[in-house]
Parts: C-alpha cells; sequence; structure tokens
C-alpha cells in the first residue's frame, strides 16, 4: 500500500519537525517512532514523549487511508543521506515498511498505530495568545540560557510566561541568575484582562526556540490548566506545563544600583573569555574592579596562574570589588545583539542588574561570589 511518493524533501522537511523530541533510548520502544497516518491525499507525521507531543504533515497521493509507526531517526537518516533532488516512496507491505529511491531500498520494521499513545488533550476554557514567530523566538532567545537543568527545584527547570493586557513577560532562572524579557503584543491581546502564570518545561523551551521561523509568520499559543498548544505554520505543538510556584522574579530584581557603567558589548564579552581561559575551572570566578576611568577584569587559578583584562569607562564615583561566575556573564553577552549593554552595581554583596540602555523590557540579575 503506497503512503507517500514525491520529492525527497518534501517528507523529510515534515519528519525533522517532529523528530526533534524523540528520545533515542526509552523504557518504551514505540515512543522511538514517529506514526504516519494517511488518509486520502493528506498525510500526518505524529511524535510524541508522553510529555509533549508534535503534529504536522504534508500531501500524499492516492485515495488509501492507513495508518502506522516506524523509527523516526533511522527513517529520517536514511532520507538525509540520499540526494536532494531524489524522488522517493514509502510503502507500506504487511509490517515492514519499503523506502525506494533509483535503485536504493530500504526495509523498516513497523508497530500498530493502535499501540502509540497519543496524548489526552485538555478540556476547559484556554486562554489564546496571538503574536509573531519572531516575536516569540527572540524573547526566547534572551531568556531560556538562565533556566536550570535538572534542579530538585523542579519548577525552575522550565520558563515562566505571563500574559496580562497585551503585555508578555518571559522568566527564567536557576537560583543563582535571573533573566527578564517583556513584549508588547497588543492588539487582538489587549483585550485580555485575567493575568495567566504557566511554567513551560525546559525542553519544551528549546524545541520551540529550534522550530520557530525567525519571520513575521503567525503564532497562536492556547494556554489551559495543565496544557498548552503552539500553532504555527502547518505545525500542531502541545505540552504539559509544570505544576508548581514559580519565585517571585520582581523582587530579585534590585532597585536601587547608584553605580551605572555603559559598556561596548563585544568588548566586554572578549575580555571575559579571555580571563575565562584562567579561572578555576570549577568556580569559574572573575573579580570585576571597578575604579576611576577604568574596569579591571582578574581571574586566577589553581597553579597561582592569573589573566588581568582592563576596559576604559566614563564613571567617576567610588571603587569597588565584586567576584561573579565568568559563565553567567558570558551567557547573556552570547545571547543579546546589541552594541552597548549596561552593567548596574550597588556594592561588593549586591548583585549586578544588566540592562539595554533605555530599555526596561528586558533586565538580567547576577548574584556575586566570594572569590
Amino acid at each position: 500500500m503506497l503512503l507517500f511518493k514525491g520529492p525527497r524533501d518534501q517528507f523529510l522537511t515534515p519528519l525533522q519537525s517532529v523528530c526533534g523530541i524523540v528520545e533515542k533510548r526509552h523504557t518504551l520502544p514505540i515512543l522511538s517512532n514517529v506514526l504516519i497516518e494517511k488518509a486520502g491525499e493528506h498525510l500526518t507525521l505524529l511524535a510524541t514523549d508522553i510529555e509533549m507531543q508534535i503534529r504536522t504533515g504534508t500531501v500524499s497521493s492516492g485515495p488509501e487511508n492507513v495508518a502506522i509507526t516506524v523509527a523516526a531517526r533511522k527513517l529520517q537518516d536514511i532520507l538525509r543521506s540520499l540526494s536532494e533532488s531524489a524522488e522517493v516512496s514509502l510503502t507500506l507491505d504487511e509490517r515492514r515498511l519499503q523506502l525506494k529511491s533509483g535503485k536504493s531500498r530500504f526495509n523498516l520494521q513497523t508497530l500498530p498505530a493502535e499501540d502509540f499513545p497519543r496524548m489526552t488533550e485538555a478540556t476547559g476554557q484556554a486562554a489564546v495568545l496571538k503574536l509573531t514567530q519572531r516575536q516569540f523566538k527572540r524573547q526566547l532567545a534572551l531568556v531560556q540560557y538562565a533556566m536550570a537543568q535538572q534542579d530538585i527545584r523542579y519548577y525552575l527547570n522550565g520558563l515562566l510566561l505571563v500574559a496580562q493586557k497585551g503585555e508578555l513577560r518571559l522568566v527564567a532562572t536557576d537560583g543563582h541568575r535571573l533573566a527578564y524579557a517583556s513584549e508588547d503584543i497588543g492588539g487582538q491581546n489587549a483585550d485580555q484582562p485575567e493575568r495567566i502564570e504557566v511554567i513551560l518545561p525546559r525542553k519544551t523551551v528549546l524545541e520551540l526556540s529550534r522550530q520557530l521561523a525567525d519571520n513575521d509568520d503567525p503564532l497562536e499559543i492556547s494556554l489551559a490548566a495543565t496544557q498548552a498548544r503552539f500553532s504555527f505554520g502547518n505545525v500542531e505543538f502541545v505540552s504539559k506545563l509544570i505544576d508548581g510556584k514559580f519565585p517571585d522574579y520582581e523582587r530579585v530584581i534590585p532597585q536601587h544600583q547608584s553605580k551605572i557603567i555603559p559598556l561596548d558589548r563585544a568588548t566586554l564579552q572578549h575580555s571575559l573569555q579571555r580571563a575565562a581561559i584562567l579561572t578555576n575551572e570549577k568556580f569559574r570566578g572573575v573579580r570585576l574592579v571597578l575604579g576611576a576611568g577604568s574596569l579591571k577584569i582578574l581571574s586566577t587559578n589553581a597553579e597561582n596562574e592569573e589573566a588581568r583584562e582592563e576596559i576604559e569607562i566614563e564613571y567617576s564615583g567610588e571603587e569597588l570589588d565584586v567576584g561573579f561566575n565568568v559563565n553567567y556573564l558570558l551567557d547573556v553577552l552570547n545571547n543579546i545583539n546589541v552594541e552597548t549593554i549596561e552593567i548596574r552595581l550597588a556594592d561588593s554583596n549586591s548583585s549586578a542588574l544588566m540592562m539595554l540602555p533605555g530599555n526596561d523590557r528586558f533586565k538580567y540579575v547576577v548574584m556575586p561570589m566570594r572569590i
């Protein structure tokens, strides 16, 4: 029975959209598979890891209706290995899927479609947000690096999404640093009176960053009590939400930092990268020594090796010596695309606040460390 016949990329492109969430090793073998459903001329591909699910599709030929599951990564690797101009066909013969292209033949084992675990769709009222893919993708990029990884405080292993009256806020923290970004998504969202707060899982955020395009095509976000749905292009992405209480981020952001230092982002980034080479491999600490007209960046390690960088700045206040994890400083500099960044400091025991000059829609807080 013919499932698909056409150009390689017509099938490979939607397959790659769903393969990102497929685990290489799983307790349930069928979760390594992709579900392929053919209903007349419409072919649907669906993958899940139980926590999230991606569905997309393409056009097919022939009137047959059939559904089967096959190893997602094997199928993807075979298609990738063929030339871009290749014509391919997928045929189901009993319990084996045959892929043909030119004189190449591949026979893959399948598992029944009825054994494939689909996510149960959330019931009840859902709040809907409408914006562009570019808006959300760029906002994710500003904060996602600050998410925790496998923290025992499970609610930190994700990203807080807050929406109210046409404003969308994204916040991420791992307990040592916090990234905050807000975006005006007014228009159709301005009438949203209720405040919506949900926590998106880390894997969901990373997959969205991979999938979303940097263009003005529409993105619709539907938020229910336990589930979020993202619809863009011909992709429908559904994810469970993290059930927990996110920290009060507004209390974490410092309000009265008296020492304000504007810096060229690239200059600071390169100076920190060089100083990082001689930091302690475990603690990764650098000292920022603020003085009249200069910012010194100092690092040492267990072998008593030292690095010293100096940047000329416009500053005439009192001196300050404060330590930070260099990776936390580099993370933000690597993920923002601006010429100038502003560092705000109070004293050697207070967190640093990094902002974009004249823009209060982005804030990054880093806790100090003893060096």
